[in-house]
């Protein structure tokens, strides 16, 4: 990477941290490619882009979990990166068993934050991972926005203790925050009171949340303090299911409807 682009980086990894500190919510909308970017960045109110993992494994036709290989999801978020000048941050799944050159890689592909999960692996292993990828995101001289994730409400059964899970996801993100992480991306379909459980735990503008249906409306995520909500695989699952639901209608003699708008 030359002066020009790290100097480019820097400045969009800085924009990327003040966004999930600012007092407002930062709404992310997830994309799996370039078109998809496109159409997301060119919408006013879009401030930065996140790619989601499982979008781009299932376009590639790859299964979630890492089965996509690291170089095709380097590229696939590269491509992204390169399509916009907005920041984007990556869903890098677990790291591919080396956060720290997960995160080097994507940051020499344009990537100024990043999603990385936990997985519920032991505490220490989790909390190394964090720490890998801080410390590659220093060495390359880029701000970096790292959403550390933990999995202990996706991972936790039906018979889960709620207060447990809460107890556990606060340590688990108070460790990353400790290590240098930006905010504490803690998934699961929550009321108010387990989002505000997590926010006096982890500090007002440090959990950020996905978006499911049935989630709490993004004014009120603000309202408690969150500081990102994103949508996960849910983007691409909307898309296709209105494709299916118009090639349904084509195919049992309908017509397009009017109102399609052209791809730049």
């Amino acid at each position: 990477m030359n002066t020009a682009q790290s100097s480019a980086n820097n400045a969009k990894g800085q924009r990327l941290v003040e966004l999930h500190n600012a007092p407002e919510l930062l709404q992310v909308i997830n994309v799996w490619d370039v078109i998809s970017a496109k159409v997301i960045a060119d919408l006013p109110g879009t401030k930065a882009l996140a790619t989601a993992s499982h979008s781009i494994a299932a376009s590639l036709g790859y299964e979630d979990g890492e089965n996509i290989p690291r170089e095709l999801m380097i590229e696939a978020v590269g491509r992204i990166a390169a399509s916009t000048e907005l920041p984007v941050s990556a869903d890098l799944e677990a790291g591919y068993g080396d956060a720290g050159e997960t995160v080097r890689q994507a940051i020499g592909v344009g990537i100024v934050g990043a999603n990385l999960e936990d997985q519920l692996k032991p505490f220490d292993e989790a909390v190394a991972a964090v720490r890998a990828a801080v410390k590659a995101a220093s060495d390359e001289g880029v701000t970096f926005a790292l959403n550390a994730r933990t999995d202990v409400f996706v991972k936790g059964g039906p018979d889960a203790d709620k207060n447990e899970q809460i107890a556990e996801a606060v340590k688990r993100g108070k460790a990353f925050l400790d290590e240098g992480a930006t905010n504490v991306f803690v998934p699961g379909l929550f009321d108010e009171t387990t989002v505000s459980a997590l926010v006096e735990g982890l500090g007002r503008n440090k959990l950020s949340v996905i978006g499911i249906p049935g989630s709490l409306a993004p004014a009120k995520l603000s309202e408690l303090g969150v500081s990102r909500i994103s949508y996960g695989p849910l983007t691409q699952r909307l898309a296709l299911t209105a494709l299916q639901a118009a090639a349904e209608n084509l195919l049992a003699g309908g017509v397009l409807p009017e109102g399609i708008k052209p791809l730049n």
